[in-house]
């Protein structure tokens, strides 16, 4: 058994001793292309900043020509902030330029006379502009009519673009010489890898054990994923049917709770109501106090009955199943609007929903005005119901402050029981707010034979 250890210990050697050859090899390619490439860059940008000085200077020539043109022609003295801008930033332009240009090198020439020709351009728009100010027109007409300035304009940008297209010519030379740094290191680069695979080809028999092994261990870990994946799904079906069922319970208890009221409460507000109405007819004319007190005892029983009709509306609104969704909503809307004095308006289309989805809607439109009611400060509402082939979608919108979806807890103004609502009658349920910019509502439910939309999260 040692042949075969010392081999492999031999092996193992060898191809490490390739892999540090061929580290240090490509190292040393890669130390001198970049030291190459730097040089090349670095005298690129060079050319590049030298270049936008030429073309900066000539955009500065033409921004004082269109300024002092401008003030020739209409003589309005807000023409001469461009020209007098300009023409103090061309003297910079020219001193920035020749201190990039050597005295002995070949664009010294042509910047010398790009200076004189700068110079007699800004002479002849000097010259026309003190004209117009002198109101000499005669003169300052003829000058600006002559082709001269035109002359001078067009060996401005002759000579800046030889400039231009000597810095070019440079990027160019550099460029190549980037082009030819990247092809050397392309070449050492295949010659490393040629290395490097033989000794990965050496190490990758040495390390088959390993992956297999860790191949092992992660198809356990998914498993175990798998498992827990599948608990959570269970645990979360569970714990949604049973939030539904609370909240059936929940409307059950509601609309018993409304019948009582009705029947019981009602019975008995509707019976001394109507033993004080006896009482005031039998006695007759009575001292004002006596008469007071009856009044007042007809009005405490005119506002608990109202009271009680109140509450049962808010249990169980009797208006949704005697009048139908459309008016139980209209009806909604105006309580709501008189009694927190906010503006609530309606576009509101007649819908085809089973009883529990038009109840779904109800509590939506109903739990949406008392968020705004509360918390918003919002001086409009605006409540929409529309009506499609498969769906039906409503939506509540506010004017009011809006608050951060990120930073709010998930049963913030009861948008979870909401939302959860909703999603179990086979809807989703869009929530959309900014501070400062309102809040908006969004649900879409399926009608009786449609597939259920997909949810989506707010």
């Amino acid at each position: 058994m040692k042949l075969p250890t010392t081999f492999a210990a031999s092996r193992g050697a060898i191809g490490l001793i390739l892999a540090l050859l061929a580290a240090l090899v490509l190292i040393g390619i890669s130390e001198t292309g970049y030291r190459q490439s730097s040089e090349a860059l670095t005298h690129i940008e060079a050319t590049t900043r030298t270049r936008d000085r030429v073309n900066r200077l000539l955009e500065q020539v033409l921004d004082a020509e269109t300024g002092s043109r401008g003030f020739l022609l209409t003589g309005d003295q807000r023409y001469l902030q461009p020209y007098t801008g300009a023409v103090a930033k061309i003297g910079q332009s020219l001193e920035d330029l020749r201190r990039i240009y050597p005295p002995d090198g070949p664009e010294a020439s042509i910047l010398a006379q790009l200076t004189r020709e700068v110079q007699r351009k800004l002479a002849e728009m000097d010259l026309t502009v003190r004209l117009r100010k002198e109101g000499n027109a005669d003169t300052w007409k003829f000058v600006l009519l002559t082709d001269v300035g035109k002359e001078r304009t067009d060996a401005i940008r002759e000579l800046a673009t030889q400039l231009v297209k000597s810095a070019n010519d440079a990027m160019n030379a550099e460029h190549a010489q980037v082009r030819r740094s990247l092809d050397l290191a392309r070449a050492g680069i295949a010659l490393v890898t040629a290395a490097a695979l033989t000794a990965f080809s050496l190490y990758l028999r040495q390390t088959t054990r390993l992956k297999l092994a860790d191949e092992q261990q992660q198809a356990a870990l998914q498993q175990e994923r798998d498992l827990l994946e599948t608990q959570v799904r269970e645990r979360t079906a569970s714990l949604a049917q049973l939030a539904t069922h609370l909240q059936q319970v929940r409307e059950e208890e509601r609309g018993h709770l409304a019948r009582e009221l009705h029947d019981e409460l009602g019975a008995l507000l509707t019976a001394a109501k109507l033993d004080v109405a006896r009482l005031k007819s039998r006695m007759g004319a009575q001292p004002p106090e006596v008469t007071e007190r009856l009044q007042h005892l007809v009005e405490t029983l005119n506002s608990g009955i109202a009271l009680k009709r109140r509450i049962i509306e808010d249990l169980r609104p009797s208006a949704l199943a005697n009048l139908g969704l459309v008016p139980s909503l209209e009806i909604l809307a105006r309580e709501f609007s008189e009694r927190s004095g906010i503006e609530v308006a309606c576009s509101l289309e007649p819908v085809d929903l089973d009883e529990a989805s038009q109840l779904t809607v109800y509590r939506t439109v109903q739990e949406s005005l008392t968020n705004a009611g509360k918390y918003a400060e919002a001086k409009q509402v605006t409540i929409g119901l529309h009506d499609f082939p498969n769906h039906v979608e409503v939506e509540v919108r506010d004017d009011g402050r809006g608050f951060d979806l990120r930073g709010s807890r998930p049963t913030t103004h009861g948008l979870a029981g909401m939302r959860h609502r909703v999603e179990a009658a086979g809807g989703r349920l869009a929530i959309h707010s900014q501070p400062g910019r309102g809040t908006r509502i969004f649900a879409s439910l399926p009608k009786a034979g449609a597939g259920a939309p997909a949810r989506i999260a707010a």
